[in-house]
């Protein structure tokens, strides 16, 4: 009799919300981004029936996309994290899967950015740095860009960032950049931030917006446009 190839696995749930995604404008490498693996995992939902661990989260993730209009992928993948669980192996350990670079190098310093799409939705992307940070019990910095206006302070005026030596940086689009705290300085320490954020439900954007508008730095509706913070280990 002929042998005949096992049929291949039929796409299941995950392949039905990758294509919900994909309708609304995601590509397979995005939605790989959100669920922080390589994008040939996201083939294999179709080719290999594979992704029933990513069900809770993708669902999630259209409900956002759906519900709230959410289409930063940074603020997509926060929400898509708390809901994945990462296999394990034979032996009962967690698996290892392929992950974005490192947060922050053996010597504690890192750095992350976000532009206006991601301030708009939080500055997620900043979360895990700082509270990575924290927890290593880093000081860190930070680099702000918003309209001139929005600044109450004189630009390089000594009581906006003392001791900053760096040169505010006018725009050309009437922005300016302006940094708070350095390691000459001794910057702020990474875990109050932390509890910053935290409070303010994970918004990296108004926790930094609130700390310059209780030390009198920027005015009540000025916006962020552009974010830096950087880190390091104190001596």
């Amino acid at each position: 009799m002929p042998s005949h190839a096992p049929a291949a696995p039929q796409p299941g749930e995950a392949a039905r919300l990758a294509d919900e995604l994909q309708a609304a404008g995601f590509t397979k490498r995005s939605i790989a981004r959100i669920i922080d693996r390589d994008p040939s995992l996201v083939s294999q939902f179709y080719t290999r029936g594979k992704g029933a661990a990513f069900v809770p989260a993708l669902t999630r993730v259209l409900a956002a996309v759906r519900t709230a209009g959410i289409t930063d992928l940074d603020a997509l993948a926060g929400i898509a994290a708390p809901h994945i669980t990462r296999r394990t192996t034979t032996s009962g350990a967690r698996a290892r899967v392929r992950t974005k670079a490192v947060l922050i190098t053996p010597a504690g310093t890192g750095t992350g950015r976000a532009g206006a799409q991601a301030i708009a939705s939080g500055a997620a992307r900043l979360r895990p740095l700082i509270a990575e940070a924290a927890r290593q019990g880093l000081r860190l910095a930070f680099t702000i860009r918003m309209p001139k206006s929005g600044y109450t302070l004189a630009s390089g005026s000594r009581t906006d960032s003392p001791g900053i030596r760096r040169d505010v940086v006018q725009r050309a689009d009437h922005t300016e950049e302006r940094s708070y705290g350095s390691a000459a300085t001794g910057g702020f320490d990474a875990a109050d931030f932390a509890h910053r954020v935290d409070a303010e439900g994970g918004d990296v954007t108004a926790a930094v917006h609130r700390w310059l508008l209780e030390t009198g730095r920027i005015h009540q509706d000025a916006p962020i446009t552009h974010l830096e913070v950087r880190t390091w280990r104190p001596r």
